[in-house]
């Protein structure tokens, strides 16, 4: 269990008692001449400051560098697999593991990155990823069989497991309320920008004799990391951190640098402070809410439901097996199949900007809906088209209908439910039960995704590739019921308003 505190602060003069019944209100923070609100009071209708302030956006960019590691990592072994095949005579059986077994490893670090974090600092955190990222990509590329293989995706796994965790815990410790949802968005969609650098590296690396191609394809993934860990180290420290080791003075420069406005710094600081006063919460005691509160039970239920749902529907793969789903479909060319994984690359991650853009305007519910919507009517299209014409060799016209399903399915998922899931994830979590109850979710997505991953091959030779995109539309209609019928809108609303929302106060 990850026994970190909460990890989001916002000034309570944001806040703006809300019901389920009313609609979401804009964020309100205050003016640069605002006087400090006392704790607890209500301010309604403040004009926002005419600047947003940048630092932030830099300090999350510098982060989330670690998130193109965990992507381009997870994403390699899409176009890697063939030609490892063809230089080692691996197994389906082995390359389903190896694709998606980098997933479940990944929670060894997801469970450490909480302890971690709280005794190293959230930077180093960031730092240590970025060395087990370094020591996985140059494992694979100079292994020799499947045993250094399995050793080099599980130091890279935990690399990943710590990617995951330790990128949205800084982002959010550093972001004011008024970017949150843009800000947290960013982790994600440099996880993509990994995978569609690993697509790029995949189909740049080949042109190589085949022992060596998907060896530089790995160790192209180990260059960055020294230069990402050491620009780590030029921002700042959570403030968060800070106070929690007893350094307010430290904590308070960061918060004025992160603060829309010097009164927002102040309140966020008192906020901290009154946390940290009255005790850590234990996982514990935090567990103990869990089992004697219907309330707490029922945000825990919706977080892990939706990231269930989330792997479910089948995103990773197509991730990790595009090339192969398009070689069902009658496309033969390895250099055509790794250029048209680019294309889900871009699209994946340019979708992304979409929702980021979104969030904070049109809200997340409908953005989630819109999302699983699409996937599923893509995913049906995409199950029709195998059902009906399974075995159909150089079929220009399903050739390309396929692709288009294809790409239609990623951009659904990833212009609302893929990057809102963690947002959404993260902002209903009661301040008591954020650290564990993150912990909990980062696992359950991990878990499916390496279930998903790990059991992709055998499912369509089971039930055939047209029973697989079935099941997984079924996986994103079941989603968008439960957010229709489950999920009231968060836009708008403070980290308070959430435990009114949801009863859990």
């Amino acid at each position: 269990m990850i026994k970190r505190e909460q990890h989001v602060v916002i000034a309570k003069d944001t806040k703006t008692r809300c019901s389920s019944s009313r609609p979401a209100m804009a964020l309100h923070r205050p003016d640069a001449e605002a006087p400090l609100l006392a704790a607890g009071s209500k301010r309604d209708g403040a004009a926002p400051p005419t600047e947003r302030n940048n630092y932030p956006l830099f300090c999350t960019v510098l982060a989330s560098m670690t998130s193109v590691l965990m992507g381009y990592n997870v994403g390699v072994m899409s176009g890697a697999q063939m030609f490892m095949v063809e230089d080692l005579g691996l197994s389906d059986r082995q390359i389903e593991v190896l694709s998606g077994v980098i997933n479940v490893y990944s929670l060894v670090g997801a469970l450490l990155a909480g302890w971690t974090s709280d005794r190293l600092g959230r930077r180093l955190t960031i730092v240590l990823s970025n060395v087990f990222f370094l020591i996985g990509a140059l494992a694979m590329a100079v292994a020799g069989g499947y045993a250094v293989l399995m050793a080099g995706r599980f130091v890279a796994g935990i690399g990943a497991g710590y990617a995951l965790v330790i990128a949205p815990v800084y982002v959010a410790e550093i972001a004011p309320a008024s970017s949150r949802g843009f800000l947290m968005s960013i982790p994600e969609i440099l996880i993509n920008c990994g995978l569609m650098l690993s697509y790029v590296s995949n189909f740049a690396f080949s042109g190589l004799p085949v022992h060596l191609s998907w060896r530089v394809m790995f160790a192209a993934g180990a260059v960055p990391t020294v230069f990402l860990a050491a620009g780590v180290l030029t921002m700042p420290e959570s403030p968060r951190w800070l106070a929690m080791k007893g350094r307010p003075g430290e904590a308070k420069a960061v918060l004025d640098k992160t603060s829309d406005t010097p009164a927002e710094a102040e309140q966020r600081l008192l906020e901290i402070e009154e946390v940290l006063k009255g005790g850590v919460t234990s996982g514990g005691g935090a567990w103990k809410e869990v089992a004697t509160k219907a309330s707490v039970r029922r945000v825990l239920a919706v977080v892990l439901t939706l990231q269930f749902l989330q792997q479910a529907s089948g995103i990773y793969s197509v991730v990790q097996y595009g090339p192969r789903m398009l070689a069902k479909a009658g496309i033969t060319s390895k250099s055509v199949l790794l250029g048209l994984n680019i294309l889900f690359g871009v699209a994946k991650a340019g979708s992304i900007l979409v929702a980021m853009a979104l969030a904070d305007r049109v809200g997340r519910r409908l953005l989630m809906l819109v999302s699983t919507a699409g996937m599923t009517a893509s995913l049906l299209v995409l199950g029709s088209l195998f059902a009906a014409f399974a075995g159909a060799k150089d079929d220009v016209a399903v050739a390309a209908v396929s692709l288009a399903a294809l790409l239609a399915f990623v951009v659904s998922f990833s212009v609302g439910y893929g990057p809102l899931s963690w947002v959404y994830s993260a902002e209903i979590l009661p301040l008591r039960l954020r650290g564990q109850g993150a912990g909990l979710s980062t696992a359950m997505n991990r878990l499916m995704s390496g279930v998903v991953t790990m059991t992709f091959i055998s499912l369509y030779q089971a039930i055939t590739m047209a029973g697989a995109f079935y099941l997984y539309a079924a996986m994103a209609a079941a989603a968008f019921v439960f957010i229709y019928t489950c999920l009231p809108e968060t836009r708008g609303r403070s980290l308070e308003d959430m435990e009114e929302l949801f009863h859990t106060k």
